[in-house]
């Protein structure tokens, strides 16, 4: 009898969706280290590993505990109460583990959780390899219906401290939200929540929520990252020793971990951070970084002592999903660089400006074959690698901007086709420009900023030589953009009606500026092209058979051809048989299929498209990417960095659960056994 219960608690419902993880908690960990991290998601039944990208990293699955429905709950407690009547010095030690995983299961579990989508839990133990490369990974986890989409998971290069995990956070009635913070808890006082004190990781007992049970510090030595979950209506204060003169960097990613949550306004989680004095004033104060909802402190120590950090979400709202990694120390941190990209085959030095950087000029070291964004990172005083920064690389030729005046007569002229690299450093002039064109000649005015951090936000004007306005544009949606919700880089397209010279304004919507308002301004005939987008970033295909994926074409200055879709790695295992994107058409959807019965590891698919341009083939690899809602309506196609494919065989259905009869027999020797069996399957 418990053996038939358990079994249908691990197996689950036989119509299951794609496996999904809505958050993984730590989302990181430090180079070297080995400790426990939970992920939350749904149909995760028959979890069994995970995988992280980059290499250098091992995962290996420790428990699965999935969210136990009213009845399962009902039934188990019947089952439970049979086991204690037997005498406990009769039960063997797995029976005992058993009652005590249970317990476990159905204390920690809320009546309704707050979000369903995340209530199943999988326990991981990770292992970084001290040699492994830092920075931003992927996590998926991998079921008994293939792999999980992929959630960002960041190595870092300092101590860490972690938060236990959260429970599963009970939904909230209107107007009775404190019931729910009273009854927030993080295990036992002096009892961490499983094996959490791991190499290279320290464990605290959790934040504090504001006039509440719990209203606790964690003190800290710096540099440190710490790790925690926010639960409604709660604050995490962390409270260090810092001297003089010290510039200290408090960086905080969250929504940079997490970028949208369908069912939260903004859409995502919004951390607040301020700092506090040994007196308890507050000495600074962040809740962004420029356009950027992650929040960053740059603060020069006034005088020696100590300091609390507090860390909030804007409106105190809260629940396991609402992860952040709060960095303090005299950390490098890159604010702004320049120029914003280069030419192919043409480096030229790059100027940073930051806090506690080793060096102020860099070249960039990136060995390109083709246009796009790539990551530049520098150095800092003590070793530690700064904050990515995107940089951009073209085929054009390129320009900086050095005379472009605010006025006609001022305007720096331009030799077209060409890419300017300047900013506009004073508040409320923009940055004019000049150049010769003919009667019917096509131009392309884009600026690309905003999609390189830039916290410009352009417009883009074309004008004659009599100043009439020829064409405006203030923003224009880049759907590959995907982290980006206003989308504020300018693109204007137009047909010059005769002979003469033309002037292109550059100006900042706000008014603002300053010398990190830095911009690229491509002038050019068009240059039809195009990019792809695949989705899922993660591919299930049963045994011998076939999955669909979505292609989103993004078609650059007017580009009508037809694109051809195949798997650049196409071998007899996996194949598209038949793909194509016609004149305009934007969005189409290809089967996967594949011949092999399963696989034991996700195997790594490139999708690209062909089309002809120019009489020239151009083939471009499609980005995988996760098709994400925001704040209940917003879609985004947020970029991963692999497409996974997993080949499995399909689990059998699981057998129709009978509610035990009234005259079921007691507990018995052979009963004991099946429970014993029954703690074995319920741990897989």
């Amino acid at each position: 009898m418990i053996i038939g219960l358990l079994a249908i608690l691990a197996a689950g419902a036989s119509a299951q969706k794609q496996p999904y993880i809505g958050y993984v908690y730590p989302a990181g960990g430090q180079r070297g280290a080995t400790f426990q991290v939970t992920l939350g998601g749904q149909d995760l039944d028959g979890a069994s590993g995970a995988f992280v990208s980059g290499g250098g990293i091992k995962a290996r699955l420790v428990e699965y505990n999935k969210y136990l429905g009213n009845q399962e709950v009902t039934l188990l407690n019947e089952q439970m109460r049979e086991l204690r009547t037997i005498p406990e010095k009769e039960r063997s030690a797995s029976v005992n583990d058993l009652i005590a995983k249970l317990e476990k299961l159905i204390g920690d579990r809320p009546d309704r959780p707050a979000n369903a989508s995340i209530a199943n839990l999988a326990v991981l133990e990770i292992a970084i390899s001290p040699d492994a490369e830092i920075g931003d990974r992927e996590i998926r986890l991998l079921t008994q219906r293939g792999i999980s989409n992929p959630l960002v998971f960041n190595i870092g290069q300092i101590s860490e401290i972690t938060a236990l995990p959260l429970p599963t956070s009970p939904q909230q009635v209107l107007g009775r939200e404190e019931e729910v913070i009273r009854k927030k808890k993080r295990g036992k006082k002096n009892e961490p929540r499983g094996d959490m004190m791991m190499s290279g990781m320290m464990t605290m007992e959790g934040s504090g929520s504001p006039g509440a049970l719990d209203d606790k510090e964690v003190r800290v030595n710096i540099p440190c990252t710490v790790n925690g979950q926010i639960y409604s209506g709660t604050i995490d204060r962390f409270r260090f020793e810092a001297r003089k003169g010290q510039r200290l960097v408090i960086s905080v990613q969250a929504r940079s971990l997490i970028p949208y949550l369908a069912d939260a306004v903004p859409g995502w989680f919004q951390p607040v951070i301020a700092l506090y004095n040994a007196k308890g004033k507050e000495a600074a104060y962040q809740d962004d970084f420029r356009f950027k909802p992650d929040p960053v402190i740059l603060f020069e120590v006034p005088e020696d002592g100590e300091y609390m950090l507090a860390v909030f979400d804007s409106i105190y709202r809260g629940r396991e999903d609402f992860i952040y990694r709060a960095t303090i120390g005299e950390m490098p941190f890159v604010t702004g660089i320049f120029p914003l990209g280069g030419r192919i085959g043409s480096p030229c030095p790059v100027k940073l400006s930051g806090w506690n950087l080793a060096e102020t000029n860099l070249t960039p070291d990136i060995k390109a074959a083709a246009p796009g964004i790539y990551q530049v990172a520098a150095r800092g005083k003590d070793g530690f690698i700064s904050n990515p920064m995107p940089y951009a690389l073209d085929t054009l030729p390129e320009y900086m901007e050095v005379s472009a005046g605010s006025a006609p007569e001022s305007a720096q002229k331009l030799d077209l086709p060409v890419i300017v690299n300047g900013h506009l450093d004073k508040p409320g002039r923009p940055d004019v420009f000049r150049f010769e064109g003919h009667a019917g000649e096509e131009i392309v005015a884009e600026v690309t900023a905003r999609r390189l951090d830039s916290p410009l936000d352009s417009t883009l004007k074309l004008a004659d030589a009599a100043g009439r306005c020829l064409a405006f544009n203030d923003d224009r949606e880049d759907v590959g953009s995907g982290l980006n919700t206003h989308h504020a880089d300018s693109y204007l397209r137009a047909t010059l009606p005769s002979n003469g010279t033309y002037f292109i304004t550059l100006a900042e919507a706000q008014q603002k500026g300053g010398m990190e308002y830095s911009y690229r301004l491509r002038v050019s005939a068009p240059r039809p092209d195009f990019a792809l987008r695949v989705v899922p970033s993660s591919v299930n295909i049963r045994s011998n058979g076939s999955a669909q994926v979505t292609i989103h074409a993004i078609r650059h200055d007017g580009f009508k051809g037809n694109i051809r879709i195949a798997l650049l790695n196409e071998t007899n295992a996996f194949e598209i048989k038949w793909g194509e994107l016609k004149g305009t058409q934007q969005v189409t959807r290809v089967n996967i299929k594949t011949s092999l019965p399963s696989t034991s590891a996700p195997v790594k698919l490139i999708v690209a498209g062909e089309a002809k341009i120019g009489g020239e083939k151009i083939v471009r690899e499609a980005v995988p990417a996760e098709d994400r809602m925001q704040a209940f309506l917003w879609r985004h196609l947020v970029p991963a960095r692999e497409l996974a494919a997993c080949v499995f065989v399909p689990p059998p259905q699981p057998r129709k659960f009978e509610p035990p009869k009234t005259n079921a027999p007691p507990v018995s020797a052979e009963h004991l056994k099946s429970a014993e069996a029954a703690g074995r399957l319920l741990s897989k």
